[in-house]
């Protein structure tokens, strides 16, 4: 059994292959507090650790001192306005005005499997995965009946929470509501976070946590550019290889909070969910409230360990395409070829190209629709420009079609231009408060996708493209982020539910989408990494990783990222140079080492770049298809991070069965009277002997782990090297 209740001791123990989370319930009143989460405990008997034996002791032992009592407990889902002065998880408004909220524990259901979360994505897993715990509590002055879950998983080592929330009394507003909440110790932690902006998303940042309120959080109605729905602490000396780490996610594309308060007496307060600022959620009697789903990671093996937890978690029970385990096509986009100037001929000649050196799709980006030539028109008029392309959109794919590529197509369905057909007819349709003129942004403002008509002229536009024609890729871009918060199509006490209800209606149409088209590859982007969270991934198996394409720039960009994804779901590409967004010029080869950890493409002018640079495609083809299906599976490890030494980057991905590895060394910055480095391998096994491919010399799996290799220096700044290690049979 994954989860248990021992009756006698009133505690709910959550086991994972190596993580035990453990919940008491205390008091007559059925307080529930938080005891443990950590190493893999045999025992259940540590109720003690709540403490309810010092002062101020439990209400009903000493009911003067219940404020104090509030103010202490390691509560499991805070409530508010009582007496806990630390940040609260749940808040509401009721008729007369008033916010308090108190918790208390009814009863409780075990089970095998993981159920759905309505409307919403979420983690999966069947009854041999995982088991789950149902938390029934009610606050009974407010009527609110509040459900927290918990999942346990059996193949990997994570907890998931969520929390539903029913009123059964008088109308009430909900105006806080986070999906997860848990009290612990401080334990010298260290928080990870990812900040970032455009072109240089998810960026690590370690902070010492320390007395007060920290955290990250996004109010732009999408997980954003600036910060990352997620947050680590590190406990001690934990670093990439060894000590605890919890890490934590959130399975949700829009605006959030990730909170660590240390307060007065050495405890740390985490909690994650929707970000409270403008949600305000109207619940009638008899409503109730889904909140989004929290992946919880428990790691003794530092950084490394909860990368694996992460990787598998969403390989294996989050990504649903029929691509998950499965190559992506070598496509080539383009944009950054041809940005708007282009026709049917332009994007012939490049598919003629890429079809002689091996590329296996044509990705026609953002202008071929209504009068588009550039950004500043036509979002919305989901119409072909056959001014452009001549003969049409369906000759154009069927031509494609018959050199061997595959075709995709760019799509921006959330979006509409002050400059449209569209918005002459529907002005109403956009985002906006009455009486105030629209903020643009990039010259456009954003569909109100709560109101069903625009929700389904907006997936209708889509959908009737992709049924026109042989299209087995789409591109879904949101370029930019909400503001002016405004709906014609929600009454006054409902306003404060249109960023919630927006994300709510992209993953409606997301459904639909891979409903109606099975087999489509999707590939989610906004503005580049904007949206690159768990919650897209349960629609598509990639997410465009940044629009920065620069090899250097990527090394730190897909290293943040690589850290909680799996490289399968990272959108890279081989562009041109020099980069055009920060001008740089590395050498080609090192571009496709680079986007060798990710999906890997091209974004470039095949027709133009130099002879020597596309002589080498074919070989960078054929590299793919040689490790791709080790890098798409395999364990991901950290050997060197390039944010942290500035010199140069090394990462490894070893196969499951630790047969082969292969390692990748980017040396960024040469430094004069440097002979070599030593790197240390990972996750080889010990007993086993290695060949470097291409050399007869054979290592022991100790010796390249524990004492290391010699690679010599390139010569140069931006040179790179592939080092593929193959287990060597001694017989």
């Amino acid at each position: 059994m994954a989860i248990t209740y021992f009756e006698k001791e009133r505690i709910f123990k959550l086991d994972t292959p190596n993580s035990s989370y453990v919940i008491g319930i205390v008091d007559k009143e059925n307080f529930v507090g938080h005891v443990y989460y950590g190493k893999k405990l045999r025992d259940a008997n540590i109720a003690y650790l709540l403490r309810t034996g010092e002062g101020p002791f439990v209400p009903s032992e000493n009911n003067r001192e219940r404020v104090s009592f509030y103010d202490t407990f390691p509560m499991e889902y805070a409530g508010n306005g009582l007496g806990d002065y630390r940040r609260s998880s749940i808040s509401v408004r009721t008729a007369g005005g008033h916010t308090a909220v108190s918790l208390f524990y009814v009863s409780h259901k075990i089970y095998a499997g993981k159920p759905g979360l309505a409307g919403l994505p979420a983690t999966f897993g069947d009854e041999n995965a995982c088991e789950t715990l149902e938390l029934f509590c009610e606050d009974p002055v407010l009527g609110l009946k509040v459900t927290l879950l918990y999942t346990a998983f059996s193949d990997v080592d994570v907890i998931t929470r969520s929390v539903r929330i029913e009123n059964d009394g008088e109308m009430l507003y909900l105006t806080k509501a986070l999906s997860f909440s848990m009290d612990m110790d401080n334990r010298d932690f260290t928080l990870l976070t990812m900040h970032g902006s455009w072109a240089r998303e998810r960026m690590l940042e370690h902070r010492k946590v320390k007395k007060g309120f920290m955290g990250v959080e996004s109010v732009r109605g999408e997980s954003s550019h600036q910060e990352h729905p997620f947050m680590a602490l590190a406990a001690g000396n934990a670093d990439q290889s060894q000590g605890e780490v919890y890490g934590m996610h959130f399975v949700y594309s829009g605006n959030f909070i990730g909170q660590v308060e240390l307060g007065q007496f050495d405890t740390v307060r985490v909690g994650m969910g929707i970000h409270p600022e403008n949600f305000c959620w109207k619940l009638e009697k008899g409503e109730s409230f889904q909140t989004p789903e929290v992946v919880l990671v428990y790691s003794d093996t530092g950084y490394d360990g909860m990368t694996h937890q992460f990787h598998e978690l969403y390989r294996n029970h989050l990504i649903r395409s029929e691509y998950k385990d499965k190559k992506r096509p070598i496509l080539i986009n383009n944009w950054e070829a041809t940005y708007f100037d282009f026709n049917t001929e332009k994007l012939l000649s490049i598919a003629k190209k890429a079809s002689e050196l091996g590329i296996e799709m044509l990705v026609m980006d953002d202008g071929w629709f209504g009068h588009r030539n550039d950004d500043s028109s036509s979002l919305g008029d989901w119409y072909v420009n056959e001014e452009k392309l001549n003969g049409g959109l369906k000759h154009l794919v069927d031509e494609v079609n018959k050199l061997g590529l595959k075709f995709g197509i760019w799509f921006e369905p959330e979006m509409i231009s002050p400059d449209s057909k569209l918005y002459e007819a529907h002005p109403d349709w956009a985002i906006q408060i009455p009486g105030r003129e629209g903020s643009l942004c990039r010259n456009q403002y954003v569909l109100d996708l709560t109101r069903k008509e625009v929700r389904d002229y907006a997936y209708e536009s889509v959908a009737s493209i992709l049924r026109s024609a042989n299209i087995e890729y789409v591109k879904w871009d949101m370029n930019r982020q909400l503001s002016d918060i405004g709906s014609y199509g929600l009454p006054a006490d409902r306003q404060g539910e249109l960023y919630h209800r927006y994300v709510l209606a992209v993953y409606e149409m997301q459904e639909r989408l891979v409903t109606e088209f099975p087999h489509l590859l999707l590939e989610n982007c906004s503005g580049g990494g904007a949206r690159f969270d768990p919650g897209m991934l349960y629609y598509s198996p990639q997410i465009w990783c940044s629009d920065d394409t620069d090899a250097v720039e990527r090394l730190k960009i897909q290293e943040s990222t690589a850290m909680i994804y799996p490289l399968s779901t990272m959108g890279a590409h081989v562009s041109d140079c020099p980069n055009h967004t920060v001008g740089r010029v590395t050498p080609f080869e090192t571009r496709g080492h680079v986007a060798l950890a990710g999906t890997f493409g091209y974004e470039l002018d095949i027709t133009k770049i130099p002879e020597e640079d596309r002589q080498m495609i074919p070989k960078q083809v054929a590299m793919y298809h040689k490790y791709n299906d080790l890098v798409r599976s395999g364990d991901y490890y950290r050997i060197a991070s390039y944010q942290e030494n500035h010199y140069f980057d090394c990462y490894e991905v070893v196969s499951k069965d630790k047969s082969e590895a292969l390692v990748t060394f980017v040396q960024v910055i040469n430094r004069p009277n440097y002979k070599s480095r030593r790197i240390t391998l990972k996750g080889l096994d010990p007993q086993k002997n290695y060949c470097l491919e291409g050399e007869d010399t054979v290592y022991a799996g100790d010796t390249l782990m524990y004492a290391g290799i010699l690679i010599q220096n390139p010569w140069g700044d931006f040179q790179s090297k592939l080092l593929h290690f193959v287990e060597k049979n001694m017989k």
